[in-house]
């Protein structure tokens, strides 16, 4: 129980990132923006670790994986920032959940996994699903939704890499760093974009910042008490506090087909993640 409570908690409170960072995108870059949640995310993170966690600040075993664990979720970041810029939080949302799909179709590749017939299909119907909620050609098919795909394939590649860093270094450890990558990449681009903010938006860079830590610190803790294939369907509570947020802030609500699509590629990513858990338990 408290694996799930810890895990609800994370997603419950990781939308409120978003939510800041797209009210903040009317006068901030999106690139600015995805700056200070890295360099905030740092700011807050190592001191803590430092306190508590001195013996995981230690040298990773994978440098190499964590610099591209760190590019994957840089990426992710920079194009869920910008597509929620311009179109809502829960349809960036909805087209992003196609991560768990990307994961599993590139896990033959990259992790050597068997994927048979079903959830092949599971794949192929939840990207149906993301068609329905962009209806290319009934509605205009902008960059913002394709940046909101972008973002689930990018953190499907990033899902990818925390399998195979699961073992070696420690999840606390691969946060800091991750922090680290994602602050020094964002601080080559951020100069030619470069706002001065003012007291409140500098404030509110920084509750991002905590925001970030506190999700993702509740999700190292609800790893620690349960395995992550058994958490993976509650990642979809994500959806629940991002359209409240999102209709509360910006009057957004999601249309019918949104949630059409959104069922479908939820019921896909919870069919996937279930038979990945009778994999491990036939194994």
């Amino acid at each position: 129980m408290k694996a799930i409570s810890y895990n609800l908690l994370a997603w419950a409170i990781l939308p409120f990132m978003d939510t800041i960072a797209k009210y903040l995108s009317a006068e901030l870059s999106f690139f600015q923006i995805t700056w200070a949640r890295y360099f905030f995310t740092v700011f807050f993170t190592l001191p803590f670790m430092f306190f508590f966690f001195r013996k995981n600040l230690t040298m990773s075993t994978q440098p190499k994986l964590q610099f591209f664990r760190g590019l994957t979720l840089f990426c992710a970041n920079v194009l869920f920032f910008y597509s929620i810029s311009i179109i809502s939080m829960a349809k960036a949302l909805t087209l992003a959940f196609v991560a768990p799909l990307i994961t599993t179709a590139l896990s033959p590749i990259f992790l050597g996994e068997k994927v048979g017939f079903r959830r092949w299909s599971a794949v192929i119907i939840g990207f149906i699903g993301s068609l329905i909620v962009i209806r290319p050609g009934f509605i205009e098919f902008n960059l913002a939704s394709i940046a909101a795909l972008g973002t689930g394939f990018f953190y499907g590649i990033y899902l990818v890499i925390t399998r195979k860093l699961h073992t070696s270094d420690s999840p606390l450890l691969t946060l800091l760093l991750t922090g680290v990558v994602g602050a020094i990449l964002g601080s080559f681009i951020v100069p030619m974009v470069w706002v001065n903010p003012t007291f409140n938006q500098w404030s509110l860079l920084a509750l991002m910042g905590i925001f970030a830590c506190l999700g993702h610190l509740f999700l190292i803790l609800s790893l620690k008490y349960a395995d992550a294939s058994k958490l993976a369907p509650f990642g979809y509570f994500e959806i629940v506090t991002n359209i409240m947020l999102g209709y509360y802030y910006f009057g957004d609500f999601p249309h019918y087909w949104t949630w059409f699509g959104l069922t479908i590629i939820v019921c896909s990513g919870i069919y996937i993640s279930f038979r990945e858990r009778t994999v491990l338990l036939v194994k």
